[in-house]
């Protein structure tokens, strides 16, 4: 049977080459991806990661090659990413404190969230792709939370590219809520990378400026005090392996992710870029 990749992705724009690299990696391997977006809605990539000709502004240079772009912009035509998983549909809601018999209500929320270790007993690792539709639909989704904190109970590697590598500082246990990256080393979008304005959504029309959280100040402080952050800021790839998470830092990481996810799961690769 050949192994079977979780993929999630933002219903507000991912960035093409973020999930180009690590499916490219996956494909070569033969592995069968399997695509999830909060809803259910299709995925599409944000436009500007399909054009070879936008300059990144932190960076004053392109950052997508034109094979690169081409390859993204069939992906993201193809049939692909049709009918993806909804996150929604698979995975209950916590209800509100306030909610009315809250008692009953959440032991039948533990009692269906305890069908999920079942459910992903068929995949062999999860993905989150980056780009800055995450900060809108996965960096917060509590569904996502517990559906990474089931890959971690079953001790299966987790890839987490770009703003993608938010959800693994937020996803918590709601009884010690203690990060589940404290005392790892990880990397993520830097503060030198971020955007001063520009910050763009697929589907809406809106300009958020800056993003609206630094994310290096998170991972340093969701890390602390026996991990680390690692910006390896100039240099020309950041990825990041400890296990079980595999952190690339923005775009051009984006294939070494997801060549390290495979050495993960192939070689028992534990330890990379630290």
């Amino acid at each position: 049977m050949p192994r079977r990749m979780l993929i999630v992705l933002s219903e507000y724009g991912y960035w093409g080459e973020e999930l180009l690299g690590p499916l490219t990696a996956f494909d070569k391997r033969g592995y069968e991806s399997i695509f999830a977006t909060r809803t259910g809605k299709r995925a599409p990539a944000l436009p500007p990661s399909l054009d070879p000709g936008y300059v990144d502004p932190p960076l004053g240079r392109s950052v997508t090659t034109p094979e690169v772009a081409v390859a993204a912009r069939e992906l993201d035509e193809s049939s692909r990413l049709d009918n993806p998983v909804s996150l929604s549909d698979w995975i209950p809601e916590r209800p509100y404190f306030s909610a009315h018999d809250y008692v009953r209500q959440i032991e039948a929320y533990y009692r269906e969230l305890g069908k999920l270790d079942t459910d992903i007993a068929g995949y062999d690792a999860i993905t989150l792709v980056g780009g800055s539709g995450p900060i809108v639909d996965m960096a917060n989704e509590g569904r996502l939370h517990e559906l990474i904190l089931a890959f971690l109970r079953a001790d299966k590697p987790i890839l987490a590219l770009c703003y993608g590598v938010t959800c693994l500082a937020f996803a918590r246990d709601w009884e010690d809520r203690t990060s589940i990256i404290k005392g790892k080393h990880v990397t993520g979008h830097c503060k030198e990378y971020d955007y001063k304005d520009g910050t763009g959504f697929v589907g809406v029309d809106f300009n958020m400026g800056p993003p609206p959280y630094p994310l290096e100040y998170i991972l340093r402080d969701a890390t602390a005090p026996d991990g680390r952050y690692h910006g390896n800021v100039g240099r020309e790839t950041s990825v990041i392996v400890d296990y079980p998470f595999i952190t690339a830092r923005s775009t051009p990481d984006s294939f070494l992710g997801g060549e390290k996810l495979v050495e993960v799961l192939e070689s028992g690769l534990r330890r990379y870029g630290w």
